[in-house]
């Protein structure tokens, strides 16, 4: 786990009892000092942070993979020195920058929301850092069980979460806004163009837009070849001295299994996103890396399970494309055959803590086994689906927009998705329906209406059957409940409506929708992916997910809402980014979804592991909470392993979420040592009776 934190100190000095010298950060290495210092924490390679100066009081240190040369970043500080922001998130690659001009100070989060940035009232001033665990142990925060509660009865609902953490005190800035620091006091400003979601922004054309993805594309995969690349440390370290890094100790450390291949690899396996960018990867010029003497070639790794039996057929079909795909001298083709100890649910005793929980714990073993095949630099294809596809949301908005003809195919490929038993003539009638009524919906009422049937626990309309048109159906409205909300306490759920019916009131009436999901879409995948990346790490290993980069998805944002609909349309976007890289001769099949070997995993996995599940939900932190009664989750843990047609998404957040709790109210030291640390870590008894703790 790798992190920056750094603070602004009031101008009228420190708290009586709280002086920011006696703190420091565990394992931590100082990149500027007082008044208002800035470290880099944890196994930061030394081309991950860059630090250039003007003078001694104008500098900027950039953390993580920027394409930017050192001239570009000297023009970038000059811009914000002036108070443009915006120079500083337009180079490629995935990174965080933080500028000191006098005693300001600038942080800039991504439009996406992987890369996040956390801050907290603190000594009469304001800490702040890439990660939020940190933050809470230094104020020894408690548990937040409100924003819990949130998290899993709208996780797609930014107003239900707000800018909170699930630690109290602790605020996170919303993607696309950088924190700004003046002496102690903090302000949160928008990066983004300023034009008003009600209103359509200008449209390229569709080829001028796949044009501008490709090149984004190209971009961000060449500014991770340009990295310079040397080979791991044998120790487990690479680059600045990590110390102890809180939720990995010695003991996580050597449970990993070996290390990466140094070079460049790819995933081939997984969807059509990963397999362009291992395709782009490979095209471009640069070492990807030497493999065995092999010569210069990227590692292209393609997971072949054997567990499941539903999605045989398309396992063998991804395979002989993965294999058609590899005969190519720059790519080195690797098969990872796994079983059942590769299955979701498996190996749920171990993994570090994660800054945060997600359903990623869940699937962290089986990654895992996939990345430790792998390079030192891997490529993941995380985030293409939110970034490229539409939202069924927008087809509301192509009515909003006059454009009805344009509806005609989307709605015609939905009819006969769920194949010919389930075709119906009224079927395009009433998705057009509910595209309209959605238009004319305006968003606040959206939110109470969600807020309406959180109180009245209706969620039968919610697609548990895996149904493209029950889904789209679901899907075209502001707002719903998440697929764990049904399990929630009427309690929780009360409380969330709250925070609901709030937010309506404070809502503009104006929007569209389709925008606004998709973002919202976009920044829920972007956190989980934050999540995956802890939970699944691999020492000396680096997870690279371009289509989460700001130009990446700022490019994506620009294809035509009509192109996006589309059937195919992803797939279809990803062949012309390839075909204008040189990549043609794509295998029959290229681009088919995924999704069904996915479910078929995720249930062979519920059936081995429900009685541990099951165990697990004995006597649960979720329960002490007050956020779900522990017999209706066995009953329905026992329900699902059994094929009922339940929201295994829900379960699986469900689940996560009770081992993120039992992680960290069993983990031992905080982020901070020295005379002033604080004397307990967050959350110590803040969730459940400290008799529990011992």
């Amino acid at each position: 786990m790798r992190w920056l934190v750094g603070w602004s100190s009031a101008a009228t000095g420190p708290v009586a009892g709280e002086d920011p010298r006696a703190v420091l950060p565990v394992g931590a290495q100082l990149l500027w000092g007082d008044p208002d210092p800035l470290w880099a924490v944890g196994d930061w390679r030394p081309d991950e942070v860059r630090v250039v100066q003007a003078d001694p009081e104008t500098r900027l240190a950039v953390f993580g993979v920027c394409g930017a040369t050192n001239d570009q970043l000297k023009v970038g500080l000059f811009a914000a020195r002036g108070g443009a922001l915006r120079h500083l998130t337009a180079w490629p690659g995935s990174y965080t920058a933080v500028v000191q001009v006098g005693r300001r100070i600038t942080v800039t989060g991504d439009l996406a929301g992987a890369r996040p940035v956390f801050h907290t009232p603190w000594a009469g001033g304001t800490a702040y850092a890439t990660a939020a665990l940190p933050l809470a142990d230094l104020v020894e925060a408690a548990l937040d069980i409100g924003h819990l509660a949130a998290l899993l009865a709208c996780p797609d609902i930014p107003e239900a979460l707000g800018a909170g953490t699930p630690y109290e005190g602790v605020r996170r800035i919303p993607p696309g806004h950088a924190l700004v620091l003046r002496g102690g006091a903090s302000d949160i400003t928008s990066y983004e163009p300023t034009a008003s979601l009600a209103v359509a922004a200008p449209q390229l054309a569709p080829e001028q837009a796949v044009d501008g993805v490709r090149d984004a594309l190209v971009e961000a995969v060449r500014a991770r070849l340009a990295v310079p690349r040397h080979a791991p440390d044998p120790d487990g370290y690479d680059g600045l001295d990590p110390g102890p890094v809180p939720g990995m100790g010695p003991a996580e450390r050597r449970a990993a299994r070996g290390a990466p291949a140094p070079g460049i690899g790819a995933d081939l396996s997984g969807g059509s996103a990963s397999a362009t960018l291992a395709l782009l990867a490979a095209g471009l010029p640069g070492r990807p890396g030497r493999l065995g003497g092999q010569g210069e070639r990227l590692l292209a790794v393609t997971f072949n399970d054997r567990a499941t039996g539903g999605g045989r057929a398309y396992r063998d079909a991804e395979l002989e494309r993965a294999r058609t795909l590899a005969d190519n001298p720059r790519l080195h083709h690797v098969v990872v055959a796994a079983g059942e100890e590769a299955l979701p649910y498996t190996d749920l005793g171990t993994g570090p803590l994660t800054d945060e929980p997600g359903p990623s714990l869940t699937t962290a073993g089986r990654h895992r086994r996939r990345l430790l095949a792998g390079s030192a630099d891997h490529f993941v294809g995380h985030g293409a689906r939110q970034v490229l596809d539409a939202h069924p949301a927008r087809l509301a908005d192509l009515l909003m927009d006059r454009r009805r003809r344009h509806l005609l195919r989307p709605v015609t490929a939905l009819a006969r998705a769920d194949g010919p038993l389930a075709q119906s003539v009224l079927v395009p009638f009433t998705v057009y329906r509910a595209a309209r009524r959605l238009a004319r919906t305006p968003y606040p009422d959206g939110l109470a209406e969600t807020a309406r049937r959180l109180l009245e626990r209706r969620f039968a309309d919610e697609p548990v059957a895996g149904g493209a048109v029950d889904a789209s159906l679901a899907a075209l409205a502001w707002c719903g409940p998440g697929p764990a909300a049904r399990w929630l306490t009427g309690e929780a759920l009360a409380e969330v409506s709250v925070r609901l019916g709030d937010a309506a009131h404070r809502s503009p009436a104006a929007g569209r929708p389709g925008e606004r999901r998709a973002r919202a879409a976009l920044a829920r995948q972007a956190a989980d992916h934050r999540v995956f990346e802890q939970a699944a790490e691999v020492r000396n290993q680096r997870l690279h997910a371009p289509f989460l980069d700001n130009q990446v998805v700022l490019a994506c944002r620009a294809l035509p809402d009509t192109l996006r609909v589309q059937p195919g349309a992803r797939a279809a976007v990803l062949r012309s980014v390839l075909a204008g890289a040189g990549v043609r001769d794509l295998p029959p099949g290229w681009g088919a979804t995924s999704q069904l070997t996915h479910v078929a995993a995720v249930r062979a996995g519920l059936r081995g592991a429900v009685g541990e599940l099951v165990g697990l939900f004995d006597a649960p932190l979720l329960a002490d909470a007050g956020l779900v009664e522990a017999r209706v989750v066995r009953k329905a843990l026992r329900s699902a392993a059994e094929g009922a047609a339940l929201p295994l998404d829900g379960l699986a957040e469900l689940v996560s979420t009770e081992l993120w709790l039992r992680r960290l109210v069993t983990r031992r030291g905080t982020c901070w040592t020295g005379a002033g640390a604080p004397r307990q870590k967050a959350v110590a008894g803040g969730v459940v009776p400290r008799a529990r703790l011992a």
